[in-house]
């Protein structure tokens, strides 16, 4: 539960015995784990009315937690007239259809040219809940990902949109085309993910992992690929892909987790996000928006549909 800049959080035996910037970042899920390692560093959490001292600590079940957001900084990343396709917007938020190629927010070696750059263009100002680093960013699609993301124009519609977020109530479904052809036309991926302990730029299925959830249907068949349609129940970094790949049907055009050599000279996972649902954090109204996915998805299936 939340009030104002101040959060509550009890732990349960689910979580019990786990590094505390490792099950607070489940727990205030639109907080990344760097996030939350800042904030405890900067005594901003709290366990049982003390202050956290290490990130690593292991919590224990019953254990109360605080934790204080502090007034957010100015925001770092600048304005910039970038095109934006935007599907709908009012005062508190707004849903962009992201094409792709463009990274959701500005990071080491991406300051510029981001969806928040844009966004803070266009909107003039942003929710603060992810400080200046994520200004607006309720949750993110990959780079290469296209499709439909909401973000928040201020910190009670952030607050809103993160708890449907985390409650798995949101509507979130995805085309994508995958390697090779299916034995079932649907099924689901129960997996926890984290992050790779061989290689840390990736994620795996993991032991220990954050719980993981996919549901897939076969869309369409072709020689050795199918357009499948995937639903999220839950929304984990690189998930739709990291559980395709699991089952041995990576994403065309996906090197992390396929093949590095990719047919058609696709670069990057043919994934979109095409349909976005939620209630509005203020109205209560549902909404749902839909996209088509982009010119070089749909050329791609046509390639596929006319393979001898």
């Amino acid at each position: 539960m939340s009030e104002g800049n101040l959060y509550n959080f009890m732990i349960d035996a689910e979580h019990a015995g786990l590094r505390a910037d490792g099950v607070l970042s489940q727990l205030f899920e639109e907080a990344s784990r760097s996030y939350i390692q800042k904030l405890i560093e900067s005594g901003c959490v709290f366990c049982n009315g003390e202050p956290l001292t290490s990130k690593k600590e292991k919590l224990k079940e019953g254990s109360s937690i605080e934790i204080h957001l502090p007034p957010a900084a100015p925001c770092e990343a600048v304005p910039q007239d970038i095109p934006l396709d935007i599907v709908y917007e009012d005062e508190h938020l707004v849903v962009v259809n992201k094409p792709k190629g463009m990274v959701v927010h500005p990071a080491a070696g991406n300051a510029e040219g981001t969806l928040v750059n844009g966004l803070l263009y266009h909107c003039g100002a942003l929710s603060s809940i992810n400080g200046v680093e994520r200004p607006g960013i309720v949750h993110r699609i990959d780079k290469d990902t296209s499709g439909l993301l909401v973000c928040a124009k201020t910190d009670a519609a952030h607050r809103g949109l993160s708890e449907q977020m985390s409650a798995h109530t949101c509507t979130r479904e995805y085309r994508g085309v995958a390697f090779y052809n299916f034995k079932e036309i649907s099924g689901t991926v129960d997996a926890p993910i984290g992050r790779d302990p061989v290689n840390r730029l990736r994620m795996a299925v993991v032991p220990g992992g954050k719980r993981a959830v996919t549901h897939w249907t076969v869309l369409e068949e072709f020689k050795g690929f199918t357009e499948i349609r995937a639903r999220l129940e839950t929304g984990r970094t690189h998930q739709i892909r990291v559980h395709m790949a699991s089952i041995h049907h990576p994403l065309l055009g996906d090197t992390v987790y396929g093949p590095q050599k990719q047919p058609f000279g696709v670069q990057g996972q043919m994934l979109h996000a095409g349909i976005l649902g939620f209630e509005h954090p203020v109205t209560g109204q549902y909404m749902e928006f839909r996209a088509d996915p982009p010119e070089e998805y749909l050329n791609i299936l046509e390639k596929l549909r006319n393979r001898k």
